[in-house]
């Protein structure tokens, strides 16, 4: 094992033979490979478990003669490199949100112009979602441009369509070469926008339908055997409805390595994926191996992030798509309802169960949130909301009372929150101007203990598992006992 990080002392020292504690860089490797091969025989190296880093080594250790067992460094070129993956996407028929490669600012704008605003905008070949940003107007752009290229540095820009409103799915795979085995469909419960390291997903998906599941399935396989995968890959998906209502399926991200996602579907299926894709890259084929999820269709896995915002104060709570996370937690269940409920205790957030709800959204969620605004009721909670929020409730027969905003004068809400009358918050905001007139908001429910939520899916899931604990009896049961 060869590890830089000072935490893998207490997680690897009695994992492997011997523990090399040294900078991930081609000379150190190669250095510490050629100490090995004095010992013996070096079959080859395993990259997949590392994340972009060992990634980026592949190809200078290929050439120092050192194998690599599993992916060619070629094929994880073909996946990394974004005008050659876009031509393998050309060539299978499938989709991509409208995107373009940019070196300096003028290069930027004309894409951006081009495919239209939001675009995603990134550094290529970095982790964590690192300075990506979603930008919605041409100055935000060149601000951006301007930052950008230091993370950058000699690789280019990478600018995407940003998909309004849509799904994310998280898909992880094993493949030997000629045959591929989906492990696990993951449905972001936060819209696509916000880093997959930070939303909340469920496996089985709770809202799309077996047809979605399918043709992501098909595509998943088509792909691992187009870019030639040994071992394990990650596929991001998201789903967005189009004019006619039906669903269009786009591929956003293809991670020819194990994702942070892996140890949530070992622990969810039963099934060692990591060790199951270990052994198909040292040689051993899928069709001799064990491959059976053990009855994932009668429980339901939720992971939940865990965010550090309480020991940074003045840090906003907002997500989007750089990572924030620390950490991550599983709720598991008979159904999606009680398993989220169980991922919120997990970390740390006490959903309510009687008490008032404040709820604030932007204007295009406002429709979106009457449902989650409606089980509330049903449930026995008090909604306080802004006047225009509240005006819509009142309209759709759902009763709010009107509370004012901190820019709207005293009393308003940050005051019903610290003198804890607020029990949980919904509040959805946009546009530079409202996300700092509303940070009071969000800063006052970090400090105060209350949940939060900032999206219409995460608002809908926390009702929803609101009314599971109210309706039903929250049981634990070990993990093994799901598997029998």
């Amino acid at each position: 094992m060869v590890n830089c990080n000072p935490e893998t002392v207490s997680t690897d020292y009695d994992t492997s033979d011997r523990l090399y504690f040294e900078p991930l860089t081609a000379e150190d490797v190669i250095e510490l490979v050629r100490c090995e091969q004095q010992k013996g025989t070096v079959k080859g190296l395993i990259v997949q478990f590392g994340g972009q880093t060992p990634l980026k080594l592949a190809k200078d250790l290929e050439d120092a003669g050192i194998p690599i067992l599993g992916t060619s460094p070629d094929a994880i070129d073909l996946a990394e490199d974004r005008e050659r993956f876009q031509k393998l996407i050309n060539d299978l028929n499938l989709l991509q949100p409208p995107n373009g490669i940019a070196t300096t600012k003028e290069q930027a704008v004309d894409i951006a112009e081009r495919i239209g605003y939001p675009v995603v905008i990134r550094p290529s070949y970095v982790l964590g979602g690192r300075a990506m940003e979603i930008v919605h107007d041409k100055d935000a752009l060149s601000h951006y441009m301007k930052t950008a290229v230091e993370v950058s540095g000699d690789s280019p820009v990478l600018i995407d369509y940003y998909l309004r409103d849509a799904i994310e799915v998280d898909v992880d795979a094993i493949c030997d070469g000629e045959q591929v085995f989906v492990a696990g469909v993951m449905e972001h419960i936060e819209e696509a926008g916000i880093h997959s390291g930070d939303s909340a997903c469920s496996l089985p998906p709770y809202s799309l339908s077996d047809n979605v599941i399918d043709e992501m399935k098909s595509q998943t396989k088509l792909l691992a055997i187009a870019l030639k995968v040994v071992g394990l890959m990650n596929i991001q998906f998201a789903i967005q409805k189009d004019k006619d209502g039906g669903d269009k399926v786009f591929i956003l991200e293809v991670n020819p390595r194990a994702s942070r996602t892996v140890p949530f579907v070992a622990k969810a299926t039963g099934l060692a994926v990591a060790a199951i894709a270990s052994r198909v890259m040292a040689g051993e084929k899928l069709a001799n191996i064990d491959l059976e999820c053990k009855a994932l269709n009668k429980h339901v896995a939720v992971k939940e992030a865990v965010f550090p915002f309480a020991r940074f104060p003045g840090t906003d709570i907002l997500l989007g798509p750089e990572m924030r996370s620390t950490g991550e937690v599983m709720g598991l269940d008979k159904d999606f309802a009680m398993a989220f409920a169980k991922a919120q205790i997990g970390c740390g957030a006490d959903l309510p169960t009687k008490g008032k709800v404040f709820i604030s959204v932007k204007d295009s969620d406002k429709k979106n949130v009457i449902s989650a605004a409606k089980i509330m009721v049903d449930q026995g909670l008090e909604i306080v909301a802004t006047h225009g929020t509240a005006a819509m409730l009142n309209k759709n027969n759902i009763n709010a009372t009107a509370i004012n905003k901190v820019t709207e004068g005293q009393p308003h809400i940050v005051d019903a929150m610290i003198n804890g009358e607020i029990n949980l918050v919904f509040n959805t905001t946009s546009g530079a101007q409202a996300l700092k007139d509303s940070f009071s908001l969000r800063e006052t429910a970090l400090l105060q203990s209350i949940p939060y939520y900032t999206t219409v899916a995460g608002c809908k899931a926390a009702a929803l598992a609101i009314c599971a604990l109210k309706k039903g009896k929250l049981e634990v049961m070990p993990l093994q006992g799901y598997f029998k």
